[in-house]
């Protein structure tokens, strides 16, 4: 599977949650900036949801975005308890 914008909606929410000194500096744009990448995902996902598979639809509408990014890295989900 290839979707690029999704990866990089995703990489661009892990940034914006590690950006520790960006939350210190500026919390309400640090929330705003974690609320518009979130809306992308989501939007990304509607717009997509009849053209992806199952696992991916799952993963999306759990709101489970590491496992997200491991699907689209390996093309596998992680095995159970993992």
């Amino acid at each position: 599977m290839n979707f690029p914008n999704l990866v990089k909606f995703l990489e661009t929410r892990i940034t914006v949650i590690d950006d520790h000194g960006f939350r210190d500096r500026d919390p309400e744009g640090h929330l705003e900036a974690l609320k518009s990448v979130s809306e992308a995902i989501i939007s990304w996902h509607e717009a997509h949801r009849s053209v992806i598979d199952g696992n991916l639809d799952h993963f999306l509408t759990r709101v489970s975005y590491q496992k997200v990014l491991l699907y689209l890295e390996s093309g596998t989900r992680r095995p159970s308890g993992e």
